[in-house]
């Protein structure tokens, strides 16, 4: 579940693909996954209960056992229109134990994620052939992951690596009844696992680097009733230091049950599953992305006429996380230090400046504690319900049932500085957050919050972004066979979303932690007895969807036809509780809505302009909207088996992500009846084609790929801000080729090798603004000569920020008796930093930044010499790119057999080495910023670090 949406859902009965080969259905597993006992390790490579079964249709039925291995050395290439890879637990088991899923898809072609620490609880950014996340659909066990606000997904909410049965990525399409509103192309799903018939258990424990300590636990009931139930239940927990400091800690713990019952003597089931995932986790390792060593000033040059200004060097920086400070140029510069509190006591009647506070009426802290990014804290608790279900209604009709609840309590964000005084504008005097004022200094109380008796201080406080989300779906679905060759399926999708965002505020300890990491629970509140936050309100993100899917199978099945049409009926409903002050997303929230009428009165709300450039002065008041959007989705494909071995395929889908909340609500700024008070949706239409290669020993596959993007939208994260920012870039064209090879020449050795290629290219110049509508001496710049004119970015012909240009990479395993040893390896290419795909400037100015004038650096160059402010100098602070880099990853078995531990395997130590060699590199970012002169330095993750991980797993 996100920050905003809930995460997770629920699994189904894996049916089989057909037999690519007599013999690679009866590989066995590789030697580490002596477990089968546990486990029902599975082929079925869709979402919903539905979708996985219809995969199946017209190859018949295959019995699946612990015999086999799907696929070679645990990757799968199914034989469907779509281009999917699998990995399963073959390939899983042989990474850290409890890493997040999407780090270990990382190891697939078209697949690029950075994750934040060697060990899977604190965060990542996934791309998917430059899809990022928040374009990638994510299901769990056929339920959408993505949050419903802002569709992002998180990585350290993912289910624990033991339980997943297998994870397909579907490279650039979904399926027809996905439940998604933002999947323009790439999915991502994994399945649970089937409960066992006969009683067992495992126990994982692990320990590594950075005080590393997890432990796993799974029991398998065994059938219970004489009517074959069956279940599981497990829980986890972990915890770690954070890897770049000497302050932040990692906890993540972790439940998860399922309950199995077969109906009759087919394949007719229902199951029941739940989850709940905590996590509680201090961020870290997000540095300003710039390696301009020092601080720089200039001296003063305004007026007309005025000589270039003289740039002053000023103090060094240092390597760390404050908006100050530039990112480490090597791992000899980590970890960096977080300050501790300074200790100050409040002065009663005088004014104190600002300070944290551990209760109304205790001591206080200097300004420093608890303000620093490493300080803050990004807690969550998720939990779903989930029911898959199968009824055979006679022998040619089935019905499939999926519904599901999710549950996601979450924040993130830091501190901000609390007024003990209120607002005063004309003759009323206001309570609540204005940052029409400051976003840092726009809380206004009216009341003693440190305790010392005024109301004359300022007060350092906890303010986050909260949100709470309950999320209601259902996928259902009707398949007719008519013959054993040929189906067709009708169904109905709903996801329900009500997303509740608020920015309580919360106290702080002296040492500058939360009494609560949640301040939802008890916001602080104004004189007036309102509660003050930055943002307040409610939405309902809804979408019903039906479709309708044909498969068929021709000259002996070895063509088969997929064709299908989806509409989906988008509806948001959406209620802002705050006032719209700009079209940037600043808001002020009053304390009480009692005080609305009279501060709308102070500052009306005022339209010029045009229904397609209107101007605004004054704020909108609070109010509701409703946005709809409704799309029909054509999707089609085919695969033909030209030999036993080899076949060809291709596929067309048409994708759509519709705006998200935040998007949605910056646009109340403007009347609802212009253009800027409408975004569009994005739509794909993508086209899929290639080859594959299918044996015992080797499944292969290549094919190229084109997505056309329609109304692309860009977004940029202000992170001191907590503000994005977006931008449509019109049409994009996105294109390249996927490959992959998994060979065993023995039984002993595995050879596995991935890469990919990706070009994107932006059609148009972008509009990033507009010159004044009244030009003047001090607001004339040589880009803007003409009042009203846009002002455009150079993207047209430009890559799309943040995606690597190519990955590639590899696995070799081998056995050696009861040791089993792997290692990968993963190239990452370079990635642009903004859509114009030019180096990152700032402008320097007397007081340090200069703002600046018409999106440009009021240069000597860029204004002319009649403007009458003062001249700035333009400083490279990074290049255009962050580079390319490899990791390399160890991986070793000993089974305990050989001394009288345990048996079949399902005893023994594992030892992962990740990111071996310590390479050094820009971790995770997502891209999205268009201009490239840019005081707002942007953040991005360092790359996680070296680790060692011991591991011991024992089974019975």
């Amino acid at each position: 579940m996100g920050r905003g949406n809930g995460k997770k859902h629920e699994p189904r009965i894996q049916e089989h693909h057909a037999q690519r080969g007599q013999d690679q259905m009866r590989m066995t597993f590789a030697c580490g996954v002596a477990f089968a006992a546990l486990m029902l390790p599975g082929a079925a490579f869709a979402q919903s209960t539905g979708s996985t079964e219809a995969d199946t249709v017209g190859s018949g039925d295959i019995v699946v056992t612990g015999a086999r291995e799907p696929g070679v050395g645990g990757v799968d290439i199914p034989a469907t229109a779509k281009n999917k890879q699998v990995l399963n637990q073959t390939f899983i088991s042989h990474q850290t134990p409890g890493q997040t899923i999407n780090d270990i898809i990382n190891q697939l072609p078209g697949v690029s994620f950075q994750n934040n620490d060697p060990f899977g609880s604190a965060g990542g950014t996934l791309t998917i052939r430059g899809f990022d996340g928040s374009r990638i659909s994510q299901t769990f066990d056929g339920i959408p992951l993505n949050d419903t606000g802002n569709y992002a997904i998180y990585s350290n909410q993912q289910l624990d690596p033991e339980l997943i049965e297998q994870v397909n990525v579907n490279l650039g399409s979904t399926d027809p009844d996905s439940p998604t509103a933002s999947a323009s192309g790439s999915t991502v799903n994994y399945r649970t696992l089937i409960p066992t018939d006969q009683f067992g258990a495992r126990m994982v424990g692990s320990i590594g680097d950075y005080s590393f300590f997890r432990v796993f636990g799974l029991v398998n009931t065994g059938v219970f009733t004489p009517w074959g139930t069956k279940a599981w239940f497990s829980g986890s927990s972990a915890t770690n230091d954070v890897v770049f400091n000497n302050f932040g800690k990692i906890n993540k713990q972790q439940y998860n049950a399922k309950i199995y019952q077969p109906i009759g003597s087919g394949k007719d089931f229902i199951s029941v599953s739940g989850h709940y995932n905590q996590n509680r986790n201090n961020f870290f390792g997000s540095a300003p992305l710039r390696n301009d060593n020092n601080v720089y000033t200039t001296t003063v040059a305004t007026g007309a006429n005025a000589a270039a200004p003289t740039l002053i060097t000023g103090d060094v920086r240092t390597a760390g996380t404050g908006s100050t400070n530039r990112f480490p140029r090597s791992r000899d510069e980590l970890p960096y230090s977080v300050g501790r509190c300074q200790i100050d006591v409040p002065q009663a009647g005088g004014v104190d400046a600002p300070a944290t506070t551990n209760a109304p009426g205790a001591s206080n802290n200097g300004a420093i504690c608890g303000s620093s990014f490493d300080e803050r804290y990004n807690p969550s608790n998720t939990a779903n319900i989930r029911i898959n279900s199968r009824f055979s209604l006679s022998d040619k009709l089935t019905l499939f049932v999926d519904p599901s609840y999710q549950y996601t309590k979450a924040n993130g964000g830091g501190t901000v500085t609390g007024r003990e005084q209120g607002r005063t504008v004309g003759a009323n005097t206001y309570y609540g957050f204005f940052q029409s004022v400051s976003n840092s200094n726009g809380y206004y109380f009216g009341r003693d919050l440190n305790g010392d008796g005024d109301t004359l201080d300022t007060v350092t406080l906890l303010a986050p972004s909260q949100t709470i989300t309950n999320r209601y779906g259902v996928i259902a679905s009707l398949r007719y066979e008519f013959s054993d060759t040929q189906s067709i399926r009708v169904g109905y999708t709903l996801d329900y979303g009500r997303h509740k965002q608020t920015g309580e505020l919360g106290f702080l300890q002296a040492n500058g932690k939360p009494f609560d990491v949640f301040p939802v629970n008890d916001g602080i509140l104004a004189i007036n007895g309102g509660v003050v936050e930055k943002r307040n309100r409610f939405s309902k993100a809804i979408l019903n969807q039906g479709f309708a899917q044909y498969i068929g199978n021709f000259f002996d099945s070895k063509l088969r036809v997929e064709a299908s049409v989806t509409g989906k009926w988008f509806k948001r409903d959406l209620t802002n509780y705050c006032f719209s002050t700009s079209a940037g997303g600043n808001v002020d929230c009053l304390a009480s809505a009692s005080q609305n009428a009279a501060y709308a009165a102070a500052n009306p709300y005022v339209v010029g302009g045009t229904t397609a450039a209107p101007t605004i002065t004054g704020f909108a008041a609070p109010q509701n909207r409703v946005y709809k959007y409704d799309r029909i989705l054509p999707a089609g494909g085919l695969t033909y088996e030209v030999t036993d071995a080899f076949s060809i395929f291709g596929n067309y889908s048409k994708g759509i992500q519709v705006p998200g909340t935040d998007n949605l609500y910056q646009a109340f700024y403007y009347p609802q009846n212009t253009t800027p008070a409408n975004p569009r949706p994005e739509t794909t239409d993508n086209f899929d084609a290639g080859i594959r290669y299918t044996t015992s020993r080797v499944t292969a596959s290549l094919g190229p790929w084109y997505t056309r993007f329609q109304n692309r939208l860009a977004s940029a994260y202000d992170i001191d801000t907590q503000q994005t920012i977006y931008r449509n870039l019109g049409r994009v064209d996105k294109y390249g080729i996927d490959g992959s090879i998994s060979y065993r020449p023995i039984r002993e050795l595995l050879f596995y090798a991935y890469g990919s290629y990706l070009k994107s290219e932006i059609k148009t110049n972008v509009e990033i603004g507009r010159c004044p509508q009244t030009l003047t001496a001090a607001n004339t710049t040589n880009n803007c000569t003409v009042a009203g004119a846009p002002i455009l970015a150079q993207t047209a012909g430009k890559r799309e920020s943040g995606a690597p240009v190519y990955t590639f990479g590899g696995r070799v395993q081998a056995t050696l008796g009861p040791l089993e040893l792997g290692v990968q390896a993963k190239r990452t290419g370079r990635r642009y930093l903004n859509d114009q795909n030019l180096p990152q400037f700032a402008c320097a100015g007397p007081n340090g930044n200069l703002n600046l004038v018409n999106n440009v650096c009021p240069t000597v160059n860029n204004v002319p010499a009649t403007y009458t402010g003062q001249r700035g100098i333009q400083y490279q602070t990074y290049g255009a790119y962050a580079p390319g880099y490899t990791t390399v990853d160890f991986d070793a078995r000993l089974a305990l057999d050989w001394v009288g531990i345990g048996g079949n395997n399902k005893t023994y130590l594992q030892l992962n080495v990740v990111n071996a060699f310590n390479k050094f590199y820009v971790g995770g970012f997502t891209g999205g910023q268009t201009v490239n002169v840019n005081n707002s330095i942007p953040f991005v993750q360092i790359g996680s670090p070296r680790a060692f991980i011991l591991s011991v797993n024992t089974a019975f």
